[in-house]
C-alpha cells in the first residue's frame, strides 16, 4: 500500500552567504598549490568597489530566495497540478526530480567554482535556473514537468553554493557572521513560507506561476552579478576534471535519494527494490572514495575530513538537519489534518518558528561580527533545538494552538543559532582554493541526512497512524475505508463530524512523538560542538594562497 500522501518530502538545503572583498593589490598573481604539485594562477582583478557591494549582496540574497523557495513552493500547487495534467501517480516525482537534481549538483558546482572562477559558474546556474522555471511553467503533461523540475534543480544547487563561496571570496571572516546571519534568515523565511507563496499563487493566479515568478526576480540577479561582481579567475592550463568521480558520486547520491523518497512509503524498507538501492548506493560510494583518492582534482578533497572543523560542522549539520527537515516536513500535516487549518492557514501557523530563526540567525551573525566568537551558538542552537522537539513532542489533538506556537518558536530560535554558524566554521577552516568543494561538501551531506530523517521518521509516523486507524470504531473504519493514503485535508472534511474527530485524534496521538526520536540526535550534536575548535575570525580577507590583505 502507497502512503505518499502523508511523507512530504522536504531537502533543504540549508545556505548562507556575504559580500566585501575589494580583492588582490593590483597587478599581484595569487597562486595555489595543490595536494599533488599542481598549480594554477589566479587573475588580480581590479579592486571591487565598496559601493558596489550591498548590491552585489543583494544579487546573491535573491538568488538564495529562489532556490529555496522552489523546494517548497510547489508543495501546495501539486493538487492543481496533477488534476490539470493529469498526472497523480506521478505526483512525487515533481518534488523529488528537484531535490535530486539539486543533490547531484551540489558538489559538482563547488569544484568546477574552485577551478575555473565562481562568476561564470555561479551565472551558469542561474541561467539553467531559470530556463528550467521558464519551461516548467509551459510544461503540457507530467512528463515535460519532471524533465523541465529536474533541469530547475540542476542550476538551483549552483545558485545555494556558488552564493555562499563567493560571499567567502568576498569578505574577511570576521565580517562574514552578519552576512551568513542574513543569509541564513533569507533561508528560513523562503523554506517556511514557500508552501504558503504557492497556494496564494495558485489560487489568485495559476499554478503555472508558481514557477513563471522565478523569472522576473532571477533576471534582476542575473543583471546584478554580470554587472556588478567581480572576482578573481583562474588562469594557466585547463584543469583535467574528476568525471569518473563525479559520474559515481551522481549514481550514489541518486540512489540514495531515491531510497529515502520511496522507503517506508512506495516500497517497504526490507523490499528487493530498497535493498537494490542500499546496495547501489554503497558500491557506488566505495567506487568514488576509490577514485577520489588517486584524482588530481577530486570533486570532493578527501583530505578535509581530517580537519576537525571542518568533519564536526559536517556530521552536526547531518543530525540537526534530520531533526529540523523532518519537523518542518511533518507539523503542516498535524496543522491541517488535527487543528484543520486550511494549507494557508498552516504556513500562517508556522510563522512562530520562522520568527524564532529570524531572531537569532541575525543576531547571532552581528554578535559574531563584533566579538569574532562563534563555538557557543553551535552549542546553545542544539540545545534549544532539543528543547523544542521535547515542547512539540507534547502537543496532541487537546493542545492548544498557542503552545504549538511556544514549540515552534523554540524550534526556530535554536535552528537559527546553528544551521548558518555551521557554514561559517567551514568557511573560516579550509583554503581558499578548497572553499567552493568544501561548502558544497557541507550542504550535501546535511541534504543527505535530512532526506533520510524524513524518510525513516516518515515511515515510523505512518506505522504508528496504521495503528491508531486499526482501533476506530466500525463507523470512523469504513469511511476512512482501510486506505490510509486516502486521508487528506480535504477528504477529512468530507466526513462525518464523530469520524473527523476521531481521525484528528489518531494523527494527534501517531505524529507528535516522532519529534522525540530526534532528541538523542540532536544531543549527540551538541556533544560533537563541545570539541569544535574556535579559531579566531581574522579581520582580513583570505587569497587563494592563503595571504591575507
Amino acid at each position: 500500500m502507497s502512503h505518499k500522501a502523508l511523507s512530504p518530502r522536504i531537502a533543504a538545503s540549508p545556505a548562507a552567504l556575504v559580500p566585501g572583498n575589494p580583492g588582490p593589490a593590483p597587478g599581484r598573481q595569487l597562486q595555489g598549490t595543490r595536494k599533488h604539485g599542481r598549480h594554477r594562477e589566479e587573475a588580480a582583478p581590479a579592486a571591487m568597489p565598496k559601493r558596489n557591494l550591498p548590491l552585489v549582496f543583494t544579487g546573491l540574497v535573491l538568488s538564495v530566495l529562489l532556490a529555496a523557495l522552489d523546494q517548497t513552493i510547489v508543495a501546495t500547487a501539486l493538487p492543481t497540478i496533477v488534476g490539470d495534467l493529469n498526472g497523480l501517480e506521478h505526483l512525487s516525482w515533481v518534488v523529488t526530480a528537484y531535490i535530486l537534481a539539486a543533490t547531484i549538483g551540489l558538489p559538482i558546482y563547488g569544484k568546477l567554482g574552485d577551478l575555473f572562477g565562481r562568476k561564470s559558474i555561479f551565472i551558469f546556474a542561474i541561467v539553467v535556473f531559470l530556463v528550467g522555471s521558464m519551461l516548467s511553467g509551459l510544461a503540457q503533461d507530467m512528463g515535460q514537468l519532471i524533465g523541465f523540475r529536474a533541469l530547475q534543480g540542476l542550476g538551483g544547487g549552483g545558485l545555494m553554493i556558488g552564493a555562499q563561496a563567493i560571499l567567502g571570496d568576498l569578505v574577511s571572516p570576521r565580517e562574514r557572521g552578519k552576512y551568513m546571519g542574513l543569509i541564513g534568515a533569507a533561508f528560513g523565511l523562503a523554506s517556511v513560507c514557500g508552501p504558503l507563496l504557492g497556494g496564494w499563487i495558485t489560487d489568485a493566479w495559476s499554478w503555472r506561476w508558481v514557477f513563471y515568478i522565478n523569472l522576473p526576480i532571477g533576471a534582476v540577479a542575473l543583471a546584478v552579478v554580470i554587472t556588478s561582481l567581480q572576482l578573481a579567475k583562474p588562469q594557466g592550463a585547463r584543469p583535467r576534471l574528476d568525471y569518473a568521480g563525479a559520474a559515481l558520486l551522481a549514481v550514489a547520491s541518486a540512489a540514495l535519494i531515491m531510497l529515502t523518497t520511496w522507503a517506508g512509503t512506495t516500497y517497504a524498507w526490507s523490499s528487493p527494490q530498497i535493498l537494490a538501492l542500499a546496495a547501489l548506493t554503497l558500491a557506488a560510494g566505495a567506487a568514488f572514495v576509490r577514485v577520489e583518492l588517486k584524482s588530481r582534482e577530486p570533486i570532493m578533497p578527501l583530505g578535509l575530513f581530517r580537519n576537525r572543523n571542518f568533519l564536526l560542522p559536517v556530521l552536526v549539520g547531518i543530525s540537526v538537519g534530520i531533526a529540523m527537515f523532518s519537523t518542518i516536513s511533518y507539523l503542516p500535516t498535524f496543522l491541517q489534518m488535527v487543528n484543520r487549518a486550511t494549507a494557508t492557514e498552516s504556513g500562517l501557523m508556522m510563522l512562530p518558528m520562522m520568527g524564532g530563526l529570524l531572531l537569532t540567525s541575525i543576531g547571532t551573525g552581528q554578535l559574531i561580527s563584533r566579538t569574532g566568537k562563534y563555538k557557543i551558538y553551535p552549542i546553545l542552537g542544539c540545545a534549544v533545538i532539543i528543547a523544542g522537539l521535547v515542547l512539540l513532542s507534547r502537543i496532541s489533538d487537546t493542545t492548544p494552538y498557542s503552545f504549538t506556537a511556544l514549540g515552534m518558536l523554540v524550534m526556530g530560535l535554536g535552528i537559527g543559532m546553528l544551521m548558518q554558524n555551521l557554514v561559517l566554521i567551514v568557511q573560516n577552516s579550509v583554503p581558499g582554493r578548497d572553499m567552493g568543494a568544501a561548502i558544497s561538501a557541507a550542504n550535501y551531506f546535511r541534504q543527505i541526512g535530512a532526506s533520510f530523517g524524513i524518510a525513516l521518521f516518515g515511515s515510523i509516523f505512518i506505522h504508528r497512524l496504521g495503528n491508531e486507524i486499526a482501533a476506530a470504531p466500525q463507523g470512523a473504519g469504513a469511511a476512512v475505508g482501510g486506505d490510509i493514503n486516502s486521508l487528506s485535508p480535504t477528504t477529512l472534511r468530507g466526513l462525518p463530524a464523530p469520524v473527523q474527530d476521531f481521525i484528528g485524534a489518531a494523527f494527534g496521538h501517531a505524529l507528535p512523538p516522532i519529534f522525540l526520536l530526534s532528541v538523542p540526535i540532536v544531543a549527540v550534536a551538541l556533544v560533537l560542538c563541545l570539541f569544535i575548535r574556535e579559531t579566531p575570525l581574522s579581520t582580513a580577507v583570505r587569497t587563494e594562497a592563503g595571504e591575507e590583505v
